[in-house]
């Protein structure tokens, strides 16, 4: 599915689905400042073995989020947005794939770990590296005036769940 943004502007939502009896799957949708759908992309599960458990370790859920998930679904987009929002932690791990600023997303109020305190925009806590704090802000207040900002993750579960189905 490809589709031309109104603007240009283009914001991608990355996250992964857990299905037990397929594996995890990737999801990428991109969209336009109006929530329009421009791209959509998604995975083959991935099922993880024991011996991928055992040889990787610790460092599984980064080398099965960010580079074999989320890394290869953001190279296989044709739209650049101008940032990558996550509703998955573990899908942070994609940052060191991407020159794209990766930001989590949580409602106000949810629990939000790892990196210090979060930045507000209308109604939900902005989780980005320092750097990426400035640009990414104004873009997403664009956004967030249109579309809530948690929604997009909800269509792409519903999408691949679709999927599954099929």
């Amino acid at each position: 599915m490809h589709e031309q943004a109104v603007d240009g502007t283009t914001y991608g939502f990355l996250t992964a689905v857990e299905s037990g009896s397929h594996g995890v799957f990737g999801g990428y949708l991109l969209v336009d400042v109006l929530g329009r759908p421009i791209e959509f992309h998604c995975t083959a599960p991935v099922k993880i073995s024991r011996a991928q458990q055992i040889l990787y370790g610790p460092t599984l859920t980064g080398h099965l989020h960010g580079r074999q998930i989320g890394g290869a679904l953001l190279e296989e987009a044709g739209s650049t947005p101008v940032v990558v929002l996550t509703d998955s932690e573990a899908m942070l791990h994609v940052r060191p794939h991407t020159s794209l600023p990766v930001v989590l997303v949580r409602r106000c109020g949810d629990e939000v770990s790892g990196e210090g305190g979060g930045t507000l925009v209308v109604g939900h806590t902005l989780v980005t590296p320092p750097a990426d704090a400035g640009g990414v802000v104004s873009h997403l207040e664009a956004l967030a005036a249109a579309v809530d900002l948690c929604e997009p993750f909800e269509r792409i579960r519903a999408a691949i769940d679709e999927a599954q189905r099929h």
